[in-house]
């Protein structure tokens, strides 16, 4: 990476995955990379934008894992939000917890490289929106990152089938891209499952991540169906914005995720 100011703790993120059917590391009790069985990460969508770094400085010290950080084209997706520019003012700020890029953008090989040197750790796309996925993969994995795709509420799983050995994650979209504040899709917990036993049966080191509509009542049923990482946007950053108040949700939810298999 060319950006000098991550810490250690963030380049650890960025190890990449082992191939199929390799043993898993033995890190957490789910057998995932990372520190946690469950991650939360809060969607900067929802921040207050003139306030950002205090906002991501409050959401980690509140608890959070992973700032999700979501990258709008008006073009794939119906909206326009942040660049690279902003991950890395967020660095420069002083964040050092994991940034995980979630690219609604086509194509995406220019964007993977910029967010590269931007400072990012983890970066996802649609298959949709390359021409060539095996080779946005490599990108980003020889950028130093964690790799994923992402599918769409009506997007085949089969696309990760001859790309396994790259995928550090998979994230599904449990609402359709574009917009935060939408309701939870519920079919995608099938695909959830669906998506768990595809990681399972080839062996992966690979988090199976979720976006759109998650809050405190359902993430326990998300998290049962093999999802653990989770995006989470207005269910945290909203009123009154203070590291208490996100706190407090984030604190609810790892209630919840505490009774998984109870």
């Amino acid at each position: 990476m060319k950006f000098a100011a991550l810490t250690a703790a963030a380049l650890v993120s960025t190890t990449s995955a082992f191939a199929p059917m390799a043993t898993p590391r033995q890190t957490t009790s789910l057998n995932v990379w990372g520190d946690k069985d469950y991650l939360i990460a809060p969607s900067i969508l929802s921040a207050n934008f003139a306030k950002l770094g205090e906002e991501v400085d409050n959401m980690l010290e509140a608890g959070a894992d992973v700032v999700h950080f979501d990258v709008m084209d008006n073009h794939y997706v119906p909206n326009l939000t942040i660049g690279p520019m902003v991950c890395k003012a967020l660095r420069d700020h002083g964040v050092t917890a994991p940034i995980d890029v979630h690219l609604m953008v086509s194509p995406v090989d220019a964007a993977i490289n910029d967010f590269i040197d931007a400072g990012a750790s983890y970066i996802t796309f649609h298959p949709e929106a390359t021409n060539h996925i095996d080779r946005s993969l490599q990108l980003i994995k020889n950028g130093g990152c964690k790799a994923g795709l992402v599918f769409n509420p009506a997007t085949s799983l089969d696309y990760a089938e001859f790309v396994k050995d790259k995928l550090d994650i998979i994230l599904l979209m449990s609402v359709n891209p574009g917009f935060g504040g939408q309701a939870f899709i519920p079919a995608t917990l099938e695909k959830a499952r669906a998506a768990r036993k595809f990681i399972d049966d080839n062996g992966l080191d690979c988090r199976l991540e979720i976006d759109g509509g998650v809050k405190v009542d359902n993430i326990k049923e998300v998290a049962e169906a093999g999802v653990d990482m989770m995006v989470a946007g207005s269910a945290i950053l909203k009123e009154p914005r203070t590291k208490e108040a996100y706190k407090v949700t984030i604190d609810a939810m790892r209630e919840e995720l505490a009774k998984v298999g109870k």
